[in-house]
């Protein structure tokens, strides 16, 4: 068999295997091994490195999409200086995603624009590049979902959704009155994870308000049972980051117009 036919077999070999980044690499990796006198273990090694590095980044591709995360916001953009009363190396620890491993919750409460929500996001972007499957959330958008499933006769299907990611983060529970149904939504998805799959939770009331929140203290303290039982808990205080940048927005507006 001609050194042409050999290559084009092996080509065929990689489409048949569906290994499409190794064939695309096959003709620079020959070259290379050629040039650099590369044995076959050697070859073998670069060429399917090329496909393994291709599956990795489709796989990050697919769990960024699934994850629907709202913004690019890292943990290491979090400012620390600015909102002291956050644990720098409490966050530094949930980094390292250990707190998956146990199905560890973790809560962030205090008033709007503190951060919590950043925070949230940046564990987020974190599960995701460790290759953890995650999914965002908002309460009142979890609320309606679940009710659209319940009339639809999806509702065991939509169970189904939110307990499979590693991690399910649910922002702003509090900011939109919860109807009955929405809250019950909730706890049905809180119980199903319970200590199976980790919630990153946000929220602008504390707990001795979440009782208002569900305008029914039973499943108020049902669910908070079950997310506490294994938990990090950050009360965040301080300033809101929007009204600190309107400040400075406004301070270098009136030294521009200042004669």
């Amino acid at each position: 068999m001609s050194e042409a036919s050999v290559y084009q077999q092996l080509r065929g070999h990689l489409a048949e295997l569906r290994l499409t980044a190794a064939a695309e690499a096959l003709p620079a990796e020959l070259d290379h091994a050629a040039a650099a006198g590369l044995s076959h273990t050697a070859f073998l090694e670069r060429l399917l490195a090329a496909e393994v590095t291709a599956t990795t980044a489709r796989r990050q591709a697919s769990l960024a999409r699934f994850a629907c995360l709202p913004a690019p916001w890292r943990l290491s953009d979090f400012d620390f200086d600015a909102q002291p009363s956050v644990d720098r190396k409490l966050v530094a620890e949930l980094g390292t995603l250990r707190f998956l491993d146990d199905a560890t919750n973790v809560l962030l409460i205090g008033p709007p624009g503190v951060g919590k929500t950043m925070l949230a996001v940046g564990l987020g972007h974190a599960a995701v590049t460790a290759g953890y499957r995650t999914y965002y959330t908002t309460a009142a958008d979890l609320a309606a979902r679940c009710h659209k499933a319940a009339i639809e006769g999806r509702w065991t299907t939509t169970m189904r959704f939110y307990a499979q990611p590693r991690l399910l983060i649910i922002d702003e529970l509090g900011y939109l009155p919860l109807p009955a149904e929405g809250a019950a939504a909730l706890f049905q998805v809180i119980s199903q994870r319970y200590l199976k799959g980790s919630i990153c939770l946000t929220t602008n009331r504390g707990i001795a308000q979440w009782g208002q929140v569900f305008d029914d203290p039973m499943i108020a303290a049902a669910m908070l049972d079950r997310l506490l039982h294994h938990s990090a808990v950050f009360h965040i205080d301080g300033e809101s980051y929007r009204m600190r940048a309107h400040r400075a927005r406004a301070e270098a507006l009136r030294k521009a117009v200042a004669p």
